[in-house]
Formats: structure tokens, C-alpha cells, sequence
């Protein structure tokens, strides 16, 4: 496995992209930086972190075995890979949040960033941007954030971090390989946070409904239940879980 560690870096997904189109890069490279200045979320929001404290990498990984249709399983694969390594930190109360933030109760603790390169035969490789709140404890201006630190009560070493969710990784993809669709799937949505439970979303128009979450399709949307028994199926522009 190859790590490349960087003391600042613009964004560890960009300098992976950028390295994979012009050298070959092999599967579970690495790329780690003490602090990103341009750091990115889902749908183009900003990932914030204090230097020095938190993990902030991006891993490479062939996915040119993954049908076009079933790329969402590499974000499955991915949520799934960090709720397990988090589960061996003694985090309590672990969930994934549709699609794939994870969160220590209704706290997040890490979001992920997927880039998949795609080409005329299909998928070809994908960019596992992942930022996890370690050891930082202020979370001023983001309310609904937290880290391992201030759930469970001890600092960790960063690298100990990353070493359980690589081995995670490598495990996770492995079923990915094998087909295991179901398996992942039912993992997945078994985890999911507020299924089955009441829930409040609000739409693209401003308006606020309620519903319960039944699980995901393979393409990634939200299945809820609304009200008249109705299911209803959202992709991430559609809806926001307010919690």
C-alpha cells in the first residue's frame, strides 16, 4: 500500500485525480494532508477542519468490475467500511446517514466524498475522499458536528485511525468483488440512520412533510413512506433529512 502524506494540500481528492490521469496508480494509494484548504463535501458544500487534529485522505481503487448501474454500491461499500472501523473504536451509537455521512447519534463524525471516473465503457476507477473529526473537540459553527474524541473521551493516534478503515476498505470492496449485492445492500440500509422511524424532510421548494425511511435503491435514492401509504423514491437534490 502506498501513503503519500502532505502537510497542506488544496484537496486530497484533487492531488489523487490529478496523479492517476498522467501514472499508473495502484489500488489503496493514499493521500493524506494535515490540513486542506479547499476541502469538499456533497453537492459542493465546504469540509472544514482544524490542522493537525482530524484525518483528511483519499484513497484510489479500480472499480472497472462494478456495473455502471450498481456504482452507488462503491458508496455503500465505502459508509460501511468506516461504520465498522468506527464500531472498533468504541464509537457508540454509529449510523450512516443517507447517502453516506457518518454519525455518533445525531452528531457527524465523518463524511465522504465519491469521485468516480467514468469513460465510453464504463466505470474505470473511483476517488474515496474521506474526512473523519478525530481529536478535535470545538465545533462552534457547525452545531450538528462532533468527534471520536468528544464521544468517546480519549485522543487517538491519526494513523491508527486510517489503518482500521483501510483494513475496513479492503475488506468491504472484497464483497464488492464477489457480488455480494445483497449482502452489502441489507448491511447497509441496516445501519441507515432514522429507518424506520419518524422522520421530516424538506424539499427543494421549502416545504417541510414527514415520512418514514424504508431503505435505498440500487441507484442510490431514498425510499420513504409517506402518508396514505404512499412510497415515494428521492434522489440527494430532491429531499434534506432535517434531524
Amino acid at each position: 500500500m502506498h501513503i503519500i502524506k502532505l502537510d497542506a494540500i488544496d484537496s486530497t481528492n484533487t492531488f489523487l485525480k490529478q496523479l492517476s490521469s498522467c501514472e499508473m496508480v495502484e489500488d489503496y494509494t493514499v493521500v493524506v494532508a494535515k490540513h486542506q484548504t479547499m476541502g469538499r463535501g456533497q453537492m459542493g458544500t465546504v469540509w472544514e477542519s482544524e490542522p493537525a487534529k482530524n484525518l483528511m485522505f483519499s484513497v484510489f481503487r479500480d472499480v472497472s468490475f462494478v456495473p455502471i448501474e450498481k456504482q452507488f454500491y462503491i458508496s455503500m461499500v465505502t459508509a460501511i467500511a468506516i461504520y465498522k472501523a468506527l464500531k472498533k473504536l468504541l464509537m457508540p451509537r454509529v449510523k450512516i446517514k443517507w447517502p453516506n455521512d457518518i454519525l455518533s447519534a445525531d452528531k457527524k463524525i465523518c463524511g465522504v466524498l465519491i469521485e468516480n471516473i467514468v469513460t465510453s465503457s464504463g466505470l474505470r476507477d473511483s476517488v474515496l475522499g474521506i474526512g473523519v473529526n478525530v481529536n478535535q473537540t470545538n465545533f462552534k459553527e457547525l452545531p450538528k458536528a462532533s468527534s471520536i474524541v468528544n464521544e468517546v473521551g480519549c485522543i487517538y493516534n491519526l494513523d491508527e485511525v486510517l489503518h482500521h478503515i483501510l483494513v475496513e476498505l479492503k475488506e468491504c470492496f472484497a464483497w464488492l468483488e464477489r457480488g455480494q449485492f445483497e449482502k452489502i445492500k441489507a448491511t447497509y440500509e441496516s445501519v441507515l440512520f432514522k429507518k424506520n422511524k419518524p422522520s421530516t424532510f424538506l424539499d427543494v421548494k421549502g416545504h417541510m412533510f414527514s415520512g418514514f425511511i424504508l431503505g435505498v435503491t440500487e441507484l442510490g435514492n431514498l425510499k420513504v413512506l409517506l402518508e396514505d401509504e404512499i412510497i415515494k423514491v428521492y434522489n440527494l437534490k430532491e429531499i434534506t433529512l432535517l434531524y
